[in-house]
């Protein structure tokens, strides 16, 4: 089996050089666990693998694996965390429109994936293998439901800071679609890597052709997210 670091373009841990030394064992343990469950369930389905297989690949417990990953789905579906923690602190910005702060997340996310596609040995067969990744989270129905928590949990996180912003209740009307609306940029983002992974383009034209999508249904939601924060919430 393969030993990539899929974790390199997911969810990221504090900089390797301000942690000690146990908190570096402990990220080198989840990155161990998430790489190895990733190759396995490419390999041979979500559904075939057990946890137990995981952690005896990895050397450990069945029980410790589940001391870092809550879940089975959460060893592959790690991205939300990061991305709910972003949102925080970009949506509390206030000189970026919520708009301008989910596209720089996004940004990142991106430039993240394309940089690891980049310094891999074969591009092409790692922007395939990010494909294949991509068609996995989607494979299962327990993948998907874990998808689909996790995005309700990430707009109530934006409704959260949007309303905040607005000095507005999160249960208002407006933060909640407003919230809805930026999360969709994260569905156009995947969408679009799923066409533009398709071996033809360098990891730099990847990075562009996403980027100008996601920018082409972001300015289609910018004047009503602007009319929004400008509008005084009524009671």
């Amino acid at each position: 089996m393969s030993t990539v670091d899929w974790t390199a373009w997911r969810a990221q841990a504090a900089e390797p050089g301000a942690e000690g030394l146990r908190e570096q064992k402990k990220r080198r343990l989840r990155q161990c666990l998430s790489d190895t469950a990733t190759e396995m369930f490419l390999e041979r389905g979500f559904d075939a693998v057990r946890v137990s297989e995981i952690a005896q690949a990895c050397g450990v417990s069945e029980k410790t694996v589940f001391n870092h990953f809550p879940t089975k789905e959460s060893l592959i579906l790690d991205r939300g965390e990061a991305t709910m923690a972003a949102l925080r602190t970009g949506l509390a910005e206030p000189d970026r429109s919520p708009v301008e702060a989910a596209l720089w997340i996004l940004s990142d996310e991106l430039r993240a994936m394309t940089s690891w596609i980049a310094a891999q040995d074969d591009p092409v067969h790692a922007a395939a293998k990010i494909r294949r990744f991509g068609a996995l989270t989607r494979s299962a129905p327990s993948l998907r439901a874990y998808h689909r928590d996790m995005t309700d949990r990430l707009v109530t996180v934006a409704a959260e800071a949007l309303a905040q912003r607005t000095r507005s209740s999160p249960d208002d009307p407006e933060p909640q679609i407003a919230a809805t609306a930026l999360l969709g940029l994260w569905s156009i983002q995947f969408q679009s890597l799923g066409r533009h992974l398709d071996g033809a383009r360098t990891p730099t034209e990847i990075h562009e052709a996403v980027t100008a999508d996601v920018r082409r249904a972001a300015k289609l939601i910018d004047t009503g997210l602007a009319s929004f924060e400008g509008a005084a919430p009524t009671r």
